[in-house]
């Protein structure tokens, strides 16, 4: 009895409440330390321009729903944070020249000569449908844009430029090619969250034949347009120096029978009367000095009185 009272005495003492006291501190330094350590990742800043996607690691689902931009808490042991930009963003694909890899699209033309393109695709993420552009590709945008992005770049390429003549696109269908295939990325990305802003053709290679081949039949054809115009040229002249001559033709005919028809008119007027009027007028009173046998006389009509 006395050992166990001793026991329950020691408990009270000094010595023991400054033990309690100690474990209560560490204790309370412990929580602190967790606290501190948990509660970096206990909050979520998404950043301007991007949205949170929220993964449960319980069950390994994809929150439908994502963060928006600015500060959000989470629970650090059953969810994880994947950020995604839905900023402008645009894809380049070009040869690789001094860089590492080769971007560049390659494609046949409906003569099935090869073709090699410098693309590039300006585009956004539909905010809302983020969530579901990781849960079926489970990667970030990066990685997305040079594997399936790359890919829909090329088949819609092939689909457009495979209907057509190669000197067409290289020439007066490139714009139209652009629009096509435009449309046909916008109609397969759209579905998951990838809006389509600019899509733009850089640059085109051809086989240096190809092209050679291209540039002669352009000669030949502005030969041919230079020709046609020289004998349209000729054939104007000729109508118009047709037409000048009808048109003197026509002005000398219509002044010989305006000629013809005022010297009608005039002989017709002309009578025996007309004729001793005018001379009476004209008639000074002397006789004409002439020599011959005959002398003109001139028959005047007396007068009344």
């Amino acid at each position: 009895m006395s050992s166990v009272r001793e026991r329950l005495g020691g408990l009270g003492s000094p010595e023991a409440s400054g033990m309690k006291r100690l474990v209560r501190l560490a204790a309370v330094v412990l929580g602190l330390l967790v606290l501190l350590v948990l509660l970096p990742t206990a909050m979520t800043y998404i950043n301007p321009g991007h949205v949170g996607i929220v993964i449960h690691r319980v069950g390994g689902g994809v929150d439908p729903t994502p963060l928006s931009p600015g500060l959000h808490a989470r629970n650090p042991l059953t969810t994880g944070i994947e950020e995604y930009p839905t900023f402008m963003q645009t894809l380049v694909l070009t040869r690789a020249g001094d860089r590492p890899g080769n971007d560049e699209i390659n494609v046949n033309s409906v003569e099935g000569q090869p073709l090699s393109l410098d693309v590039s695709m300006s585009f956004e993420l539909n905010p809302s449908l983020v969530p579901a552009l990781y849960s079926t590709f489970r990667t970030d945008i990066a990685t997305i844009q040079h594997t399936y992005v790359k890919q829909a770049i090329r088949q819609s390429l092939q689909e457009v430029v495979g209907n057509e003549e190669i000197a067409a696109i290289i020439g007066p269908k490139k714009a139209e090619v652009t629009g096509r295939v435009t449309r046909l990325l916008e109609d397969r990305l759209s579905g998951y969250g990838i809006l389509v802003k600019q899509f733009t053709i850089n640059e085109l290679r051809a086989p240096p034949s190809v092209i050679e081949a291209i540039n002669q039949k352009n000669v030949m054809q502005q030969q041919a347009l230079t020709a046609q115009n020289e004998l349209q040229k000729n054939q104007f002249q000729a109508q118009g120096d047709s037409i000048k001559a009808v048109g003197r033709a026509k002005a000398i005919l219509a002044e010989a029978e305006a000629q013809a028809k005022a010297n009608r008119l005039l002989s017709e007027s002309i009578t025996p009367t007309l004729v001793q009027y005018e001379m009476s007028k004209r008639w000074n009173g002397q006789m004409p000095q002439v020599s011959g046998s005959v002398m003109p006389m001139m028959q005047l009509q007396p007068t009344g009185k």
